[in-house]
């Protein structure tokens, strides 16, 4: 993905936006059935990561790949991402109208941000919005965040976790200027709470039915 930014941000600034706005999950790719966008936008970002959040990300992944095995780590960020991305596509598109461009319109504000390069939508016309730049991994890295909170085994600390997690993801919902990437972001949240919790459950009655089938072998021994 770093490297990948450093070679997109070498381009012309014209091809640069048109690269990121092919691999965007906005409404108008969606729309045509540019399905394959789900995929891609995870990889594309319009700026290098920040060291921080980098380390962040791969702290979080490696870490939930050592808890959960590699396939569901993925398939948590996966959902995430993907899960994300289509409530935010389903709530866009019933306030846009592709191709009827508002004559009294002003230019859009751009909001790039390390995580999801994003288009302001407060103050855009419904065709700006439509076609908007949304690429980025912070839909899996939320899912991630809030799975890895919701399966804390102390119950203290998991519901602190827990709690703490959806309240910053609520509060940019809230405020005036939130973008449609605020609401993404708490939905990917939640996504990956819910996915952390039903992981959770299935693990104590998994190993509860395994102690209750090793008394039972010990009784008829």
């Amino acid at each position: 993905m770093q490297l990948g930014a450093y070679a997109t941000a070498r381009l012309p600034g014209r091809r640069r936006t048109e690269l990121l706005r092919t691999h965007s999950t906005n409404v108008d790719n969606l729309r045509a059935g540019r399905w394959q966008t789900l995929a891609t936008s995870a990889v594309f970002v319009e700026e290098p990561l920040p060291v921080a959040y980098s380390a962040a990300l791969l702290a979080a992944l490696g870490t939930a790949e050592a808890r959960w095995g590699v396939w569901r780590a993925a398939g948590v960020f996966a959902a995430g991402h993907a899960g994300a991305s289509l409530l935010v596509y389903g709530a866009l598109r019933r306030r846009t109208r592709a191709g009827t461009p508002s004559a009294t319109a002003t230019a859009a504000s751009a909001r790039v941000s390390p995580t999801h390069a994003t288009e302001e939508t407060g103050a855009e016309p419904p065709d700006t919005t439509a076609r908007a730049i949304d690429v980025g991994a912070s839909y899996g890295f939320n899912a991630t965040v809030g799975a890895l909170a919701a399966t804390v085994p102390h119950h203290g600390a998991r519901a602190a976790a827990t709690a703490g997690l959806l309240a910053l993801g609520v509060r940019p919902v809230l405020r005036r200027g939130r973008t449609f990437t605020d609401v993404g972001h708490l939905a990917a949240l939640v996504i990956g709470v819910a996915l952390g919790t039903g992981m959770r459950v299935g693990t104590g009655m998994r190993a509860g039915a395994g102690v209750g089938a090793e008394a039972n072998s010990q009784i008829r021994a």
